[in-house]
């Protein structure tokens, strides 16, 4: 089935990134990723100019094998330069803003706790969330907000937990997330106010804990991450906290939608198709990873710092900003075959969603895990789940870092 659009004809450069920005200049997200993309992909050597939202002029590299060349040679592409022109506010000592021994540094402090061994130990805690929220909607019947009342409250209990967030100030960081997360819909000052609002909050929080450690991970933070300047070690528990909210409960809602709306093999609907084989969650969210990633506006700029040469051709000189484009790469037809179309049991499928590289999103496992209990408990529990809306009312985020539906009323009676 094929599920997305196809290229168009031509593509006139340089472009307006995210691509989906309109006149004026806000993004104007849908559920399909712009046809440019693979216009671009499959004209001349893949990498196009474009002009992005803050007026910085990059180039943005749409093929797989240039794509993974940007994410792994760190060495010739630097995150840390290219942090003058970011879109989003406050990355410097994150994750995201820090390139090789000191990125490896921070990412020491917390990484065990998210491996794939680690994540699949507290599975069962996982499954218990997520049934106590769907529980919950269910009490209050339908229609409800699938967002609201049940992806966003899972993603937030089962990463709140993990840190040790107080059940009664999670919310809260769902205010300070969408403004962190801000393209363009809210100014930088408004950015840098809901950081400085989160450190504040979390600085508190780690000082309890190096008092007194609890075994969560802000007292990993706390006591393994000491060695940390201040500045990292409260940033590293924000970047774990709204990647691990927003994203998870974005890609719920997002692949929820997808599965309503679009037929499977004989079955009506891609939901119909899950709750008639189970079996087949799996390999279904890691094929929605790759047509629908929630990543809104691509990979993070990098800025070459040697003269390269990338596999298809293209040379790139010393000060460049370049874009990698997994959403482009997640279609390459030398990869993926037949692209467009979903396949639940695509083998292999090494989609690029989560990055790639040392900087590969660290919450990669636990995110796939949260979102394929979600999608295997609704199915089980709500077999005639369906949209309470028309599709095409279902607006997405403008504007964020993160994409997917606004609301996402459903009804299951």
């Amino acid at each position: 089935m094929t599920a997305t659009a196809e290229p168009r004809d031509s593509v006139t450069c340089p472009i307006a990134h995210p691509l989906d920005q309109g006149p004026d200049g806000v993004n104007r997200p849908g559920l399909y990723k712009n046809p440019a993309y693979h216009t671009i992909r499959e004209a001349g050597t893949g990498v196009a100019e474009v002009i992005r939202a803050n007026g910085t002029r990059a180039k943005l590299v749409t093929r797989y094998g240039d794509v993974i060349q940007v994410l792994r040679d760190h060495e010739a592409f630097s995150r840390e330069a290219a942090l003058d022109v970011d879109d989003v506010a406050g990355l410097e000592g994150t994750l995201l803003g820090l390139d090789r021994d000191a990125h490896a540094t921070v990412r020491a402090v917390v990484k065990d706790r998210f491996t794939p061994s680690a994540v699949e130990g507290i599975r069962d805690r996982i499954e218990a969330r997520a049934v106590a929220r769907l529980d919950a909607m269910r009490k209050q019947g339908d229609p409800a907000d699938l967002i609201r009342e049940f992806a966003l409250p899972f993603a937030l209990d089962t990463i709140g937990d993990m840190l040790g967030v107080p059940q009664r100030d999670r919310l809260r960081f769902r205010e300070w997330g969408e403004a962190f997360l801000s393209n363009d819909t809210l100014s930088r000052d408004d950015a840098t106010a809901a950081e400085q609002a989160m450190a504040g909050y979390l600085a508190g929080l780690i000082e309890q804990r190096r008092q007194d450690p609890t075994g969560d991970l802000l007292s990993r933070i706390a006591v393994n991450g000491a060695h940390l300047p201040f500045d990292q070690m409260i940033k590293l528990p924000i970047a774990l906290l709204v990647g691990g909210w927003d994203t998870t409960a974005s890609s719920i809602g997002t692949y929820i939608q997808v599965l309503l709306t679009h037929p499977y093999g004989d079955h009506e609907t891609g939901y119909r198709y899950l709750v008639d084989h189970p079996e087949a969650v799996p390999g279904a969210i890691t094929e929605l990873e790759r047509m629908f990633s929630t990543s809104a506006g691509d990979e993070m700029p990098r800025r070459v710092v040697r003269d390269v040469t990338l596999p298809s051709g293209a040379a790139l000189r010393a000060g460049d900003v370049v874009i990698p484009s997994h959403d482009a790469a997640n279609y390459d037809p030398r990869v993926f075959s037949d692209p467009h179309r979903m396949d639940f049991g695509r083998t292999p499928n090494r989609h690029l969603s989560f990055g790639y590289g040392i900087h590969h999103c660290i919450g990669r496992h636990l995110g796939h895990v949260e979102v394929v209990t979600a999608i295997a408990l609704l199915t089980r529990e709500l077999p005639a789940l369906r949209l309470a809306v028309p599709a095409e009312d279902i607006r997405h985020k403008p504007g964020q870092a993160v994409g997917g539906p606004i609301e996402l009323p459903v009804a299951w009676s």
